[in-house]
């Protein structure tokens, strides 16, 4: 019966021990542009299978994405098979509106929980915060890492390119609700389109010193960034911002090997108005 005990004890500690490795996960953000008729050649029409084949190419096991339609949304989830997508639009909770679409790798994680929540006031109500123009929204899940046992905490946001208010305490609101929602343990992977340059109020209110700050990738990362700083590109390839407004943070603990603004074209076309922003994390020992 010795050898029974043996195994039993063996098995108590898998988890434990998983919790010990190295386990490396991949993050990207990216604003797809949403499908409007005005926009001619690069129409969603036009650029649909660029952006899902990059997408699928560089298979990151998280990916944030804003400005997606529901005809969008369902063409993404047609593309993606591998891919489980959460989140709700913006303007009524539902199908209405934009959403800031969080996908997961489904041979990778399973969705203990997720949930969308407004960037206003009154978060758990659809509706316009402070003076932003549109309603904004960030949608997260809570992930478990079906081999490593690992817990992650992922929140994707889009926030509003008007309202400066809007974009500070949206800032605010984020961070204080992951801080409310973390649970001990939980890795925290933060990433969207801010709108926000590193400079900026909102920016500063993710990542200023404190017990809930969060880290930004590009600027903690172990090699040097890859690709232009800027991320915002209205579909021009020699457009060059100075400053990104995409972003991925992170929690402490987590270790960034690399990252990259990818800047994928075809004969000048480009997938989206904005570069994808990959980055490749590390967490547990030996990172």
């Amino acid at each position: 019966m010795r050898w029974l005990a043996l195994l039993l004890a063996a098995l108590l500690a898998l988890p434990a021990a998983a919790k010990e490795r190295a386990d490396r996960y991949s993050a990207m953000t990216y604003n797809i542009r949403l499908d409007i008729a005005s926009d001619g050649d690069n129409a969603w029409i036009h650029r649909r299978r660029a952006l899902t084949s990059l997408i699928a190419y560089y298979a990151p096991d998280l990916v944030g994405m804003q400005e997606v339609l529901l005809g969008q949304k369902r063409d993404i989830e047609a593309d993606l098979p591998g891919y489980a997508f959460v989140g709700v639009a913006r303007d009524d909770g539902k199908e209405k509106g934009e959403f800031s679409l969080l996908g997961y790798r489904r041979d990778r994680f399973a969705l203990v929980q997720s949930g969308t929540f407004w960037l206003s006031p009154t978060r758990d109500v659809p509706g316009k915060g402070w003076d932003a123009a549109y309603p904004r929204v960030a949608s997260w899940a809570r992930l478990t890492d079906k081999v490593a046992k690992r817990s992650l905490l992922v929140v994707n946001t889009h926030m509003d390119h008007v309202g400066l208010t809007a974009r500070l305490e949206g800032a605010k609101l984020i961070r204080s609700w992951i801080a409310g929602h973390r649970r001990a343990g939980d890795t925290v992977v933060l990433m969207g389109d801010f709108n926000s340059p590193t400079d900026s109020p909102a920016y500063v209110a993710i990542t200023e010193a404190g017990a809930d700050a969060l880290r930004d990738t590009l600027t903690i990362s172990r090699t040097p960034h890859f690709g232009p700083l800027g991320t915002f590109t209205a579909f021009k390839v020699d457009q060059v911002e100075p400053a990104p407004i995409d972003h991925i943070f992170v929690s402490e603990g987590v270790t960034v090997l690399r990252h990259a603004t990818l800047t994928q074209q075809t004969g000048g076309k480009l997938p989206s108005d904005h570069y994808p922003v990959l980055a490749d994390l590390c967490v547990g020992k030996g990172c």
